[in-house]
Protein backbone atom coordinates (compact mmCIF):
# COMPACT_ATOMS: atom_id res chain seq x y z
CA UNK A 1 0.00 0.00 0.00
CA UNK A 2 2.83 2.28 0.92
CA UNK A 3 4.52 1.65 -2.46
CA UNK A 4 1.38 2.53 -4.42
CA UNK A 5 0.91 5.73 -2.40
CA UNK A 6 4.49 6.80 -3.05
CA UNK A 7 4.11 6.16 -6.78
CA UNK A 8 0.89 8.12 -6.92
CA UNK A 9 2.50 11.05 -5.16
CA UNK A 10 5.46 11.03 -7.58
CA UNK A 11 3.13 11.12 -10.59
CA UNK A 12 1.17 14.07 -9.14
CA UNK A 13 4.42 15.99 -8.47
CA UNK A 14 5.59 15.37 -12.06
CA UNK A 15 2.33 16.61 -13.52
CA UNK A 16 2.45 19.69 -11.33
CA UNK A 17 6.03 20.42 -12.41
CA UNK A 18 5.12 20.14 -16.11
CA UNK A 19 2.12 22.46 -15.61
CA UNK A 20 4.37 25.02 -13.95
CA UNK A 21 6.86 24.85 -16.82
CA UNK A 22 4.11 25.35 -19.37
CA UNK A 23 2.79 28.40 -17.46
CA UNK A 24 6.30 29.85 -17.29
CA UNK A 25 6.78 29.28 -21.03
CA UNK A 26 3.48 31.00 -21.80
CA UNK A 27 4.41 33.96 -19.58
CA UNK A 28 7.81 34.27 -21.27
CA UNK A 29 6.15 34.16 -24.70
CA UNK A 30 3.68 36.87 -23.80
CA UNK A 31 6.49 39.03 -22.39
CA UNK A 32 8.60 38.61 -25.54
CA UNK A 33 5.57 39.43 -27.67
CA UNK A 34 5.09 42.69 -25.81
CA UNK A 35 8.76 43.58 -26.22
CA UNK A 36 8.69 42.89 -29.98
CA UNK A 37 5.42 44.81 -30.33
CA UNK A 38 7.06 47.87 -28.78
CA UNK A 39 10.35 47.79 -30.67
CA UNK A 40 9.03 46.43 -33.97
CA UNK A 41 5.55 47.86 -34.44
CA UNK A 42 5.61 47.25 -38.21
CA UNK A 43 6.89 43.65 -37.93
CA UNK A 44 10.24 42.13 -38.85
CA UNK A 45 9.70 42.21 -42.60
CA UNK A 46 7.74 45.48 -43.15
CA UNK A 47 9.29 48.33 -45.08
CA UNK A 48 10.73 51.15 -42.98
CA UNK A 49 8.30 54.07 -43.45
CA UNK A 50 11.09 56.61 -43.21
CA UNK A 51 13.08 54.82 -45.92
CA UNK A 52 9.93 54.41 -47.96
CA UNK A 53 9.19 58.12 -47.64
CA UNK A 54 12.73 58.96 -48.67
CA UNK A 55 12.41 56.78 -51.78
CA UNK A 56 9.08 58.35 -52.64
CA UNK A 57 10.46 61.85 -52.14
CA UNK A 58 13.51 61.02 -54.18
CA UNK A 59 11.44 59.62 -57.00
CA UNK A 60 9.19 62.69 -56.88
CA UNK A 61 12.09 64.98 -57.57
CA UNK A 62 13.35 62.77 -60.33
CA UNK A 63 10.44 63.73 -62.60
CA UNK A 64 11.67 64.43 -66.07
CA UNK A 65 12.20 68.14 -66.79
CA UNK A 66 9.70 67.94 -69.60
CA UNK A 67 6.86 67.86 -67.00
CA UNK A 68 7.87 71.25 -65.44
CA UNK A 69 5.55 74.19 -65.98
CA UNK A 70 6.48 76.74 -68.64
CA UNK A 71 7.46 80.29 -67.55
CA UNK A 72 4.27 81.65 -69.09
CA UNK A 73 2.16 79.21 -67.07
CA UNK A 74 4.00 80.11 -63.86
CA UNK A 75 3.48 83.83 -64.53
CA UNK A 76 -0.21 83.27 -65.12
CA UNK A 77 -0.53 81.28 -61.88
CA UNK A 78 1.20 84.03 -59.95
CA UNK A 79 -1.18 86.59 -61.44
CA UNK A 80 -4.17 84.48 -60.47
CA UNK A 81 -2.83 84.09 -56.92
CA UNK A 82 -2.37 87.88 -56.62
CA UNK A 83 -5.91 88.48 -57.90
CA UNK A 84 -7.37 85.97 -55.44
CA UNK A 85 -5.38 87.60 -52.59
CA UNK A 86 -6.81 91.02 -53.47
CA UNK A 87 -10.33 89.65 -53.57
CA UNK A 88 -9.74 87.94 -50.24
CA UNK A 89 -8.52 91.18 -48.68
CA UNK A 90 -11.57 93.03 -50.02
CA UNK A 91 -13.90 90.35 -48.63
CA UNK A 92 -12.21 90.56 -45.25
CA UNK A 93 -12.70 94.35 -45.29
CA UNK A 94 -16.38 93.94 -46.11
CA UNK A 95 -16.77 91.40 -43.32
CA UNK A 96 -15.17 93.83 -40.84
CA UNK A 97 -17.46 96.65 -41.98
CA UNK A 98 -20.57 94.48 -41.76
CA UNK A 99 -19.49 93.22 -38.33
CA UNK A 100 -19.04 96.78 -37.11
CA UNK A 101 -22.45 97.81 -38.48
CA UNK A 102 -24.02 94.82 -36.77
CA UNK A 103 -22.31 95.70 -33.51
CA UNK A 104 -23.51 99.32 -33.70
CA UNK A 105 -27.02 98.15 -34.53
CA UNK A 106 -27.08 95.82 -31.55
CA UNK A 107 -25.62 98.55 -29.37
CA UNK A 108 -28.41 100.92 -30.28
CA UNK A 109 -31.08 98.23 -29.99
CA UNK A 110 -30.41 97.32 -26.40
CA UNK A 111 -28.83 100.58 -25.23
CA UNK A 112 -31.29 100.96 -22.36
CA UNK A 113 -30.66 97.45 -21.10
CA UNK A 114 -26.89 97.90 -21.29
CA UNK A 115 -27.17 101.18 -19.40
CA UNK A 116 -29.05 99.40 -16.63
CA UNK A 117 -26.31 96.79 -16.46
CA UNK A 118 -23.66 99.50 -16.23
CA UNK A 119 -25.40 101.68 -13.69
CA UNK A 120 -26.72 98.91 -11.49
CA UNK A 121 -29.30 96.23 -11.11
CA UNK A 122 -32.89 96.70 -12.19
CA UNK A 123 -35.43 97.80 -9.59
CA UNK A 124 -39.18 97.83 -9.24
CA UNK A 125 -40.89 101.20 -9.22
CA UNK A 126 -41.53 102.45 -5.69
CA UNK A 127 -44.67 104.13 -4.29
CA UNK A 128 -46.10 107.26 -5.87
CA UNK A 129 -43.87 110.29 -5.34
CA UNK A 130 -40.77 108.32 -4.38
CA UNK A 131 -39.41 107.48 -7.84
CA UNK A 132 -36.46 109.45 -9.25
CA UNK A 133 -34.59 108.76 -12.45
CA UNK A 134 -30.84 108.46 -12.75
CA UNK A 135 -29.11 111.81 -13.18
CA UNK A 136 -25.43 111.09 -12.80
CA UNK A 137 -23.69 109.02 -15.45
CA UNK A 138 -20.59 107.01 -14.50
CA UNK A 139 -17.18 108.41 -15.45
CA UNK A 140 -15.00 106.80 -18.09
CA UNK A 141 -11.94 104.70 -17.30
CA UNK A 142 -8.92 107.05 -17.55
CA UNK A 143 -6.62 106.36 -20.50
CA UNK A 144 -3.19 107.90 -19.97
CA UNK A 145 -1.98 106.63 -23.35
CA UNK A 146 -4.05 109.39 -24.98
CA UNK A 147 -1.54 112.03 -23.88
CA UNK A 148 1.13 110.93 -21.34
CA UNK A 149 2.66 114.42 -21.15
CA UNK A 150 -0.66 116.06 -20.31
CA UNK A 151 -1.50 113.25 -17.88
CA UNK A 152 1.69 113.92 -15.93
CA UNK A 153 0.98 117.66 -15.80
CA UNK A 154 -2.60 117.19 -14.62
CA UNK A 155 -1.43 114.98 -11.76
CA UNK A 156 0.46 118.02 -10.47
CA UNK A 157 -2.16 120.69 -11.15
CA UNK A 158 -5.58 119.10 -10.57
CA UNK A 159 -7.25 118.80 -7.16
CA UNK A 160 -9.56 115.82 -6.69
CA UNK A 161 -9.49 115.13 -10.43
CA UNK A 162 -10.82 118.56 -11.46
CA UNK A 163 -9.44 121.92 -12.57
CA UNK A 164 -10.19 125.20 -14.35
CA UNK A 165 -8.99 125.31 -17.97
CA UNK A 166 -8.73 128.35 -20.23
CA UNK A 167 -7.49 128.69 -23.81
CA UNK A 168 -5.58 131.83 -24.72
CA UNK A 169 -3.50 133.38 -27.48
CA UNK A 170 -1.71 136.73 -27.62
CA UNK A 171 -4.88 138.57 -28.69
CA UNK A 172 -6.32 138.21 -25.16
CA UNK A 173 -3.10 138.71 -23.17
CA UNK A 174 -4.37 141.70 -21.18
CA UNK A 175 -7.61 140.00 -20.17
CA UNK A 176 -5.70 136.81 -19.34
CA UNK A 177 -3.64 138.74 -16.81
CA UNK A 178 -6.75 140.04 -15.03
CA UNK A 179 -8.16 136.50 -15.18
CA UNK A 180 -5.29 134.68 -13.49
CA UNK A 181 -4.65 137.54 -11.06
CA UNK A 182 -8.21 137.17 -9.75
CA UNK A 183 -7.76 133.40 -9.46
CA UNK A 184 -4.56 133.84 -7.44
CA UNK A 185 -6.28 136.43 -5.23
CA UNK A 186 -9.03 133.95 -4.33
CA UNK A 187 -6.46 131.22 -3.72
CA UNK A 188 -7.59 128.69 -6.32
CA UNK A 189 -4.71 126.25 -6.93
CA UNK A 190 -6.14 124.01 -9.64
CA UNK A 191 -6.17 125.99 -12.87
CA UNK A 192 -4.35 125.70 -16.19
CA UNK A 193 -3.85 127.85 -19.27
CA UNK A 194 -3.70 126.09 -22.62
CA UNK A 195 -1.31 128.35 -24.52
CA UNK A 196 -2.13 128.62 -28.20
CA UNK A 197 1.10 130.38 -29.11
CA UNK A 198 4.66 130.72 -27.79
CA UNK A 199 4.16 134.25 -26.45
CA UNK A 200 1.38 133.19 -24.10
CA UNK A 201 3.39 130.19 -22.95
CA UNK A 202 6.31 132.43 -21.99
CA UNK A 203 3.98 135.01 -20.45
CA UNK A 204 2.42 132.39 -18.19
CA UNK A 205 5.75 130.94 -17.15
CA UNK A 206 7.07 134.39 -16.27
CA UNK A 207 4.03 134.95 -14.03
CA UNK A 208 4.18 131.52 -12.36
CA UNK A 209 0.93 130.42 -14.03
CA UNK A 210 0.45 126.70 -14.83
CA UNK A 211 0.57 126.40 -18.60
CA UNK A 212 0.32 123.67 -21.20
CA UNK A 213 1.45 124.03 -24.83
CA UNK A 214 -0.02 121.43 -27.13
CA UNK A 215 1.98 119.45 -29.67
CA UNK A 216 1.84 120.97 -33.17
CA UNK A 217 -1.44 120.39 -34.99
CA UNK A 218 -1.93 122.18 -38.31
CA UNK A 219 -5.72 122.01 -38.10
CA UNK A 220 -5.76 123.76 -34.73
CA UNK A 221 -2.66 125.95 -34.87
CA UNK A 222 -3.80 128.00 -37.86
CA UNK A 223 -6.83 129.21 -35.89
CA UNK A 224 -5.17 129.23 -32.48
CA UNK A 225 -2.42 131.69 -33.34
CA UNK A 226 -4.42 134.31 -35.22
CA UNK A 227 -8.10 133.66 -34.47
CA UNK A 228 -10.35 136.05 -32.63
CA UNK A 229 -12.35 135.36 -29.48
CA UNK A 230 -15.10 133.29 -31.14
CA UNK A 231 -12.71 131.34 -33.39
CA UNK A 232 -10.51 130.39 -30.46
CA UNK A 233 -13.58 129.55 -28.41
CA UNK A 234 -14.57 126.93 -30.97
CA UNK A 235 -11.26 125.08 -30.53
CA UNK A 236 -11.91 124.17 -26.93
CA UNK A 237 -14.29 121.35 -27.79
CA UNK A 238 -11.52 119.47 -29.56
CA UNK A 239 -8.85 120.24 -26.98
CA UNK A 240 -10.99 119.39 -23.93
CA UNK A 241 -11.58 115.84 -25.14
CA UNK A 242 -8.15 114.69 -23.97
CA UNK A 243 -8.76 116.07 -20.48
CA UNK A 244 -11.95 114.02 -20.19
CA UNK A 245 -10.33 110.91 -21.63
CA UNK A 246 -7.69 111.20 -18.93
CA UNK A 247 -10.47 111.11 -16.32
CA UNK A 248 -10.56 114.78 -15.26
CA UNK A 249 -13.57 117.04 -14.76
CA UNK A 250 -13.00 120.46 -16.32
CA UNK A 251 -14.42 123.86 -15.46
CA UNK A 252 -13.99 125.48 -18.86
CA UNK A 253 -13.45 129.22 -18.60
CA UNK A 254 -13.15 132.06 -21.06
CA UNK A 255 -10.61 134.70 -20.04
CA UNK A 256 -13.14 137.58 -19.83
CA UNK A 257 -14.09 136.34 -16.35
CA UNK A 258 -13.25 137.68 -12.89
CA UNK A 259 -13.12 135.15 -10.03
CA UNK A 260 -14.36 136.32 -6.63
CA UNK A 261 -14.86 132.94 -4.88
CA UNK A 262 -13.72 129.38 -5.46
CA UNK A 263 -16.26 127.94 -7.93
CA UNK A 264 -15.57 124.36 -6.87
CA UNK A 265 -17.30 125.13 -3.57
CA UNK A 266 -20.55 125.86 -5.45
CA UNK A 267 -20.94 122.99 -7.91
CA UNK A 268 -23.42 120.11 -7.70
CA UNK A 269 -21.50 117.62 -9.89
CA UNK A 270 -24.66 115.60 -10.57
CA UNK A 271 -24.85 116.16 -14.33
CA UNK A 272 -22.76 115.69 -17.42
CA UNK A 273 -22.76 119.44 -18.03
CA UNK A 274 -23.30 122.21 -15.46
CA UNK A 275 -23.33 125.57 -17.20
CA UNK A 276 -23.87 129.23 -16.50
CA UNK A 277 -26.75 130.86 -18.33
CA UNK A 278 -27.16 133.89 -20.54
CA UNK A 279 -30.54 134.41 -18.87
CA UNK A 280 -31.08 137.42 -16.61
CA UNK A 281 -34.03 136.35 -14.41
CA UNK A 282 -35.78 133.18 -13.24
CA UNK A 283 -37.82 132.81 -16.42
CA UNK A 284 -35.06 133.32 -18.94
CA UNK A 285 -32.45 131.41 -16.96
CA UNK A 286 -34.48 128.36 -15.92
CA UNK A 287 -37.23 128.20 -18.56
CA UNK A 288 -40.83 129.26 -18.96
CA UNK A 289 -44.05 128.49 -20.82
CA UNK A 290 -44.28 130.97 -23.69
CA UNK A 291 -47.78 131.22 -25.26
CA UNK A 292 -47.88 131.94 -28.98
CA UNK A 293 -51.04 133.69 -30.19
CA UNK A 294 -52.40 132.96 -33.67
CA UNK A 295 -55.89 134.55 -33.91
CA UNK A 296 -56.64 132.92 -37.26
CA UNK A 297 -56.86 129.53 -35.51
CA UNK A 298 -60.00 130.62 -33.61
CA UNK A 299 -60.60 128.42 -30.57
CA UNK A 300 -57.06 126.96 -30.88
CA UNK A 301 -55.39 130.36 -31.28
CA UNK A 302 -53.06 129.86 -28.28
CA UNK A 303 -50.11 127.50 -28.70
CA UNK A 304 -47.88 126.80 -25.71
CA UNK A 305 -44.12 126.69 -26.26
CA UNK A 306 -41.20 126.11 -23.92
CA UNK A 307 -38.47 128.71 -23.85
CA UNK A 308 -35.10 128.97 -22.15
CA UNK A 309 -32.16 131.25 -22.76
CA UNK A 310 -29.01 129.54 -23.90
CA UNK A 311 -26.21 128.11 -21.83
CA UNK A 312 -22.99 130.06 -22.03
CA UNK A 313 -20.30 128.01 -23.75
CA UNK A 314 -17.63 130.19 -22.16
CA UNK A 315 -18.15 128.85 -18.65
CA UNK A 316 -19.31 125.32 -17.92
CA UNK A 317 -18.33 122.36 -15.78
CA UNK A 318 -18.10 119.09 -17.69
CA UNK A 319 -17.57 115.64 -16.21
CA UNK A 320 -15.61 112.79 -17.89
CA UNK A 321 -18.63 110.76 -19.01
CA UNK A 322 -19.57 109.17 -22.33
CA UNK A 323 -22.42 111.68 -23.03
CA UNK A 324 -20.08 114.58 -22.21
CA UNK A 325 -17.40 113.34 -24.59
CA UNK A 326 -20.06 112.74 -27.23
CA UNK A 327 -21.15 116.36 -26.79
CA UNK A 328 -17.59 117.58 -27.44
CA UNK A 329 -17.33 115.35 -30.51
CA UNK A 330 -20.65 116.54 -31.92
CA UNK A 331 -19.84 120.22 -31.49
CA UNK A 332 -16.29 119.84 -32.86
CA UNK A 333 -17.59 117.91 -35.87
CA UNK A 334 -20.24 120.54 -36.65
CA UNK A 335 -17.73 123.37 -36.24
CA UNK A 336 -15.37 121.69 -38.72
CA UNK A 337 -17.95 121.67 -41.54
CA UNK A 338 -19.55 124.48 -43.57
CA UNK A 339 -21.53 126.56 -43.20
CA UNK A 340 -19.74 128.41 -40.42
CA UNK A 341 -21.53 128.53 -37.07
CA UNK A 342 -21.19 130.09 -33.64
CA UNK A 343 -19.90 127.52 -31.16
CA UNK A 344 -22.35 128.62 -28.46
CA UNK A 345 -25.33 128.08 -30.77
CA UNK A 346 -24.08 124.61 -31.74
CA UNK A 347 -23.33 123.79 -28.09
CA UNK A 348 -26.94 124.50 -27.12
CA UNK A 349 -28.47 122.80 -30.15
CA UNK A 350 -26.69 119.59 -29.23
CA UNK A 351 -27.73 119.83 -25.58
CA UNK A 352 -31.40 120.68 -26.12
CA UNK A 353 -32.64 119.38 -29.48
CA UNK A 354 -34.60 116.15 -28.91
CA UNK A 355 -34.42 113.01 -31.00
CA UNK A 356 -36.72 113.09 -34.01
CA UNK A 357 -36.98 111.37 -37.41
CA UNK A 358 -33.55 111.51 -39.01
CA UNK A 359 -31.79 112.76 -35.89
CA UNK A 360 -30.62 111.12 -32.68
CA UNK A 361 -30.46 113.61 -29.84
CA UNK A 362 -27.77 113.69 -27.18
CA UNK A 363 -28.72 111.93 -23.96
CA UNK A 364 -26.77 114.15 -21.58
CA UNK A 365 -27.83 115.33 -18.12
CA UNK A 366 -27.56 119.10 -17.67
CA UNK A 367 -27.90 121.66 -14.88
CA UNK A 368 -28.23 125.44 -15.00
CA UNK A 369 -26.03 127.37 -12.58
CA UNK A 370 -27.41 129.99 -10.19
CA UNK A 371 -27.30 133.21 -12.24
CA UNK A 372 -26.62 135.36 -9.15
CA UNK A 373 -23.59 133.25 -8.21
CA UNK A 374 -22.31 132.68 -11.73
CA UNK A 375 -23.22 136.10 -13.03
CA UNK A 376 -23.21 137.38 -16.59
CA UNK A 377 -22.56 141.04 -17.25
CA UNK A 378 -26.16 141.78 -18.26
CA UNK A 379 -27.36 140.75 -14.81
CA UNK A 380 -24.67 142.83 -13.16
CA UNK A 381 -24.97 146.06 -15.13
CA UNK A 382 -28.71 146.06 -15.81
CA UNK A 383 -30.01 144.76 -12.48
CA UNK A 384 -27.59 144.11 -9.62
CA UNK A 385 -25.71 147.41 -9.52
CA UNK A 386 -29.03 149.28 -9.30
CA UNK A 387 -30.41 147.26 -6.38
CA UNK A 388 -29.13 148.06 -2.88
CA UNK A 389 -29.74 144.52 -1.59
CA UNK A 390 -28.36 142.71 -4.63
CA UNK A 391 -25.22 144.85 -4.50
CA UNK A 392 -24.45 143.25 -1.15
CA UNK A 393 -24.25 139.80 -2.74
CA UNK A 394 -20.83 138.57 -3.72
CA UNK A 395 -20.97 136.41 -6.84
CA UNK A 396 -18.62 133.51 -7.43
CA UNK A 397 -17.60 134.83 -10.84
CA UNK A 398 -18.58 137.66 -13.16
CA UNK A 399 -18.45 136.92 -16.87
CA UNK A 400 -18.24 140.00 -19.08
CA UNK A 401 -19.94 138.25 -21.98
CA UNK A 402 -22.60 140.81 -22.91
CA UNK A 403 -20.26 143.75 -23.48
CA UNK A 404 -17.46 144.37 -26.01
CA UNK A 405 -15.46 146.70 -23.72
CA UNK A 406 -14.44 143.63 -21.76
CA UNK A 407 -11.12 144.68 -20.24
CA UNK A 408 -12.41 147.96 -18.82
CA UNK A 409 -15.45 146.30 -17.25
CA UNK A 410 -13.33 143.46 -15.84
CA UNK A 411 -11.14 146.01 -14.08
CA UNK A 412 -14.24 147.80 -12.79
CA UNK A 413 -15.56 144.51 -11.36
CA UNK A 414 -12.28 144.04 -9.50
CA UNK A 415 -12.46 147.59 -8.15
CA UNK A 416 -16.04 147.14 -6.95
CA UNK A 417 -15.93 143.64 -5.43
CA UNK A 418 -12.27 143.31 -4.43
CA UNK A 419 -11.12 146.84 -3.64
CA UNK A 420 -14.49 148.09 -2.36
CA UNK A 421 -14.85 151.08 -4.69
CA UNK A 422 -18.63 151.57 -4.57
CA UNK A 423 -18.96 153.74 -7.68
CA UNK A 424 -16.67 151.64 -9.89
CA UNK A 425 -19.56 150.25 -11.95
CA UNK A 426 -21.47 153.49 -12.43
CA UNK A 427 -19.71 154.97 -15.53
CA UNK A 428 -20.82 152.13 -17.78
CA UNK A 429 -24.10 151.98 -19.71
CA UNK A 430 -26.46 149.03 -19.29
CA UNK A 431 -25.72 147.81 -22.76
CA UNK A 432 -23.17 148.84 -25.32
CA UNK A 433 -22.50 152.10 -27.13
CA UNK A 434 -21.24 150.13 -30.11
Amino acid sequence: MAGRKDGSLMREKGQSLRGSRIAVAIAIGVLLGCVFAIFYPHGFFSIDPVSQNRRITKSHFQVPSASCESPERIKMLKSEIASVSEKNAELKKQVRELTEKLRMSEQGKDHAQKQVLVLGEQHKAGPFGTVKGLRTNPTVVPDESVNPRLAKLLEEVAVQQELIVALANSNVKAMLEVWFTSIKKVGIPNYLVVALDDQIEEFCKSNDVPVYKRDPDEGIDSVAKTGGNHAVSGLKFRILREFLQLGYSVLLSDVDIVYLQNPFDHLYRDSDVESMTDGHNNMTAYGYNDVFDEPGMGWARYAHTMRIWVYNSGFFYIRPTIPAIELLDRVADRMSRPPSAWDQAVFNEQLFFPSHPGYDGLHAAKRTMDYYKFMNSKVLFKTVRKDANLKKLKPVIVHVNYHPDKLMRMKAVVEFYVNGKQNALEPFPDGSDW
